[in-house]
C-alpha cells in the first residue's frame, strides 16, 4: 500500500496555548496544503485561556480542520484519544501544539509506514535545558531496561501509524507514553527516524521534571505487567472447504 495515495490525519491536543496555536496551526495547514489527502483535528483539552474559541475559528476558515473540545481538562493521552477516534484516516499523525515539532517531518514519517506500522519520531537536536535533557535520558534508559524495547525517545510526540494500530488499544489515562510498546504486543512492526526538536513557540511547558517521573514510572509498572501476561500466537485456519471433503470421499468411493 503506498502511503501517497491514502487520508492522513494529524491530531494535535491543546491546553492552554493562546501565545502560539495560531501560528503552530497555520505553519501545519501550509506544510499539508501540498498534501490534499490530510485532515487536521486539534482537541481543545479544557483550556481556560481562549485557545478553544481560537481553534473554533481556525477550523471555520480552513478546509479540512476540526476541532474538538474536552470537558474538564482530561490530560494528554485523553486528547490524543479523542481525536483517534474522531480520525477517518487510513495513517494517524500524532503532535504537539507547542511548535517544537517540526511539520516538515510529517512526509518523512508517513512515507515511513510503505514498510511499516509505526513509525516513531526522535529529537536528534533537543532544543531543551540541560535537565530535562538528562531526565529524558535516564527515563529513556530506565523503561527500555524494564521493558526490553528499542525505542529511543518515547517523549517525542511527534508519531506516524497505521490508523488500525491505535483504534483497537483500550484507552487509559497516560497510555501517550507507552503506544508504540502497546501496539507491539499485538505484533505492530516499527522504525524510527531523527526528527527537528525546536524551541517552544511561547509560553511554557504544562509539566516538571518531577512530575513526570512519578507518574511514568506508576505506569511503566503497569505496561511491565501488561507485558509478562502477554503470549504471543498465530492463528491459521486449517478447516477444510466443503468441496475438499466432497471430493476426498467421491476418490475413496470409486
Amino acid at each position: 500500500m503506498k502511503t501517497e495515495k491514502n487520508l492522513v490525519s494529524v491530531i494535535m491536543p491543546v491546553h492552554n496555548e493562546t501565545d502560539c496555536i495560531v501560528p503552530v496551526l497555520d505553519e501545519l495547514y501550509r506544510v499539508l496544503e501540498s498534501a490534499p489527502l490530510h485532515e487536521i483535528i486539534v482537541v481543545d483539552d479544557g483550556s481556560t485561556d481562549g485557545s478553544s474559541a481560537l481553534i473554533a475559528d481556525f477550523a471555520a476558515s480552513h478546509p479540512g480542520v476540526r476541532a474538538l473540545r474536552l470537558e474538564p481538562n482530561a490530560g494528554q493521552s485523553a486528547a490524543f484519544w479523542a481525536g483517534i477516534q474522531a480520525a477517518t484516516g487510513d495513517f494517524i499523525v500524532l503532535m504537539d501544539a507547542d511548535g517544537q515539532n517540526d511539520p516538515a517531518d510529517i512526509k518523512r514519517l508517513v512515507a515511513s509506514l510503505d514498510e511499516a506500522d509505526i513509525c516513531c519520531g526522535y529529537r536528534a537536536r533537543r532544543n531543551d535545558s540541560p535537565s530535562r535533557r538528562l531526565a529524558s535520558r535516564l527515563a529513556n534508559a530506565y523503561r527500555r531496561a524494564i521493558l526490553g524495547d528499542e525505542i529511543i525517545d518515547t517523549g517525542c510526540s511527534l508519531k506516524a501509524f497505521r490508523a488500525p494500530m491505535l483504534k483497537h488499544l483500550q484507552y487509559w489515562d497516560g497510555m501517550h507514553r507507552f503506544l508504540p510498546m502497546l501496539a507491539s504486543l499485538r505484533g505492530a512492526r516499527i522504525v524510527q527516524i531523527p526528527v527537528a526538536h525546536r524551541s517552544r513557540m511561547a509560553g511554557k511547558s504544562k509539566y516538571t521534571n518531577f512530575h513526570r517521573l512519578k507518574r511514568t514510572l506508576r505506569d511503566l509498572r503497569g505496561v511491565a505487567w501488561l507485558k509478562s501476561r502477554t503470549r504471543p500466537f498465530a492463528v491459521t485456519d486449517i478447516q477444510t472447504s466443503p468441496s475438499d471433503k466432497r471430493s476426498g470421499q467421491d476418490s475413496s468411493e470409486q
